[in-house]
């Protein structure tokens, strides 16, 4: 929600990016001041969550009365942009991004905060940097509280703390919710919505489960679970419905999927258990489950995918993925709005240097496990390269030949 820009903070020297969430420019008094609101609140949202797979905010602000967060600049690609590259992604892979996103909503449940909007568009896979292959999950621009009845997984709450305290209320005004929604509007990407969502119910923690399988069913089949149709009143009546098409997928990692995008709420895991069951079929056989938690994407030569490359051309949603969104991928000169960012030139090339480059020690799993990941080999040249190399390495061989020849003409003369 909102255009998010490149920025340089001077005081600090460092890049960040800023949202602005909109223009309250000629906007009614009360329609400017519901969008402060919601800057703050997704604000505050945030500044709770402190997690490595969640984006930080750095500050909130406001600008000649218009709203602006600051936020945490990753250089990365959505999932949903991976898909629109490349349709599907290995089961195990999209396990492990499934976890690394459970960790962090884990974190946000015990914090009795919901996203309500997880989809591949708001999936984040860092390209560059040290964290690069890190999955963050972004936007709670629509988060709201977790009702007060529902358990909530992760920590106890501090024992000093008010009880009944809503911990997204306005801290003044002691409004709840302040996200810029009523309770009886559905808000979130139909394609993603739990079946309890789309009949209108209140969203629950579970509803967050489901919307990640959702996204992680979408990641292995290429397609939501319920389809896809340019009316959203028909998603709706499928996604109500609650009857998932029957996967192609027989890998394990499908077999967790289903369980998160279970009709009932209540036989679906919780996040903490989606995460832990994700992590254990990201793993393997070999691995440990906690590492999948914490280590970059990892192909099964051990290095990062190439297919988490810079995508910042792509510009247009994809049909097979509702709800994709376009996010700053690459450098960009400040003050331009990160989904203006041109496409590179050799998107081949710039894939194939910051696969091997950024990452051209060995990804060490294990103390054991160099026998297992391979180190990572300098990259050939490209075809036309090589090519012309070896060109130039038999007409360099025959001119030294020609020389030589002459030199024994010459001496016998």
């Amino acid at each position: 929600m909102g255009t998010v820009w490149l920025a340089r903070d001077v005081l600090l020297d460092r890049e960040a990016a800023l949202k602005q969430i909109a223009d309250t420019a000629g906007l009614q008094s009360d329609r400017a001041e519901s969008l402060r609101t919601r800057a703050l609140h997704e604000g505050r949202v945030l500044s709770q969550l402190t997690g490595p797979h969640i984006t930080r905010v750095f500050d909130v602000t406001l600008d000649q009365g218009a709203p602006w967060i600051v936020l945490e600049y990753l250089p990365s690609c959505s999932l949903a942009q991976v898909l629109h590259m490349t349709g599907t992604l290995p089961p195990q892979q999209a396990a492990q991004i499934g976890a690394q996103v459970a960790d962090a909503m884990t974190e946000a449940h015990g914090a009795g905060i919901l996203h309500r909007d997880i989809k591949p568009g708001n999936i984040l896979i860092a390209d560059r940097g040290t964290t690069a292959g890190v999955v963050k999950i972004s936007d709670f621009g629509i988060a709201r509280a977790a009702p007060a009845a529902e358990p909530m997984a992760g920590p106890a709450a501090d024992p000093m703390a008010d009880p009944m305290a809503d911990p997204m209320a306005d801290p003044v005004t002691g409004t709840p919710d302040p996200a810029g929604v009523g309770e009886d509007v559905i808000v979130g990407t139909p394609a993603y919505f739990a079946p309890e969502i789309a009949r209108g119910h209140t969203p629950t923690t579970s509803s967050d489960v489901f919307s990640l399988g959702a996204a992680l069913y979408t990641a292995i089949e290429g397609l939501p679970p319920f389809g896809v149709d340019e009316d959203h009143a028909v998603v709706l009546h499928n996604v109500a419905r609650g009857e998932v098409t029957a996967p192609l997928s027989t890998h394990p990692a499908m077999g967790v999927v289903l369980a998160m995008l279970e009709p009932d709420p209540a036989r679906r895991p919780t996040m903490a258990e989606a995460r832990d069951r994700l992590a254990h079929v990201a793993a393997g056989d070999e691995l440990d489950p906690e590492l999948m938690l914490t280590s970059p994407l990892l192909a099964p030569d051990g290095r990062i995918p190439v297919w988490v490359r810079r995508a910042g051309g792509i510009r247009q949603r994809s049909k097979a993925v509702p709800g994709s969104t376009v996010g700053g991928l690459i450098a960009v000169q400040h003050a331009t709005p990160l989904d203006q960012v041109r496409k590179p030139d050799n998107p081949a090339l710039a894939t194939l240097q910051w696969g091997a480059q950024m990452h051209a020690e060995p990804a060490r799993i294990h103390a054991d496990a160099s026998s297992r990941v391979p180190r990572h080999s300098t990259p050939s040249a490209a075809p036309g390269h090589a090519w012309l190399l070896r060109v130039a390495i038999v007409a360099g061989i025959a001119v030294v030949l020609v020389l030589i020849l002459i030199l024994l003409i010459t001496s016998v003369f």
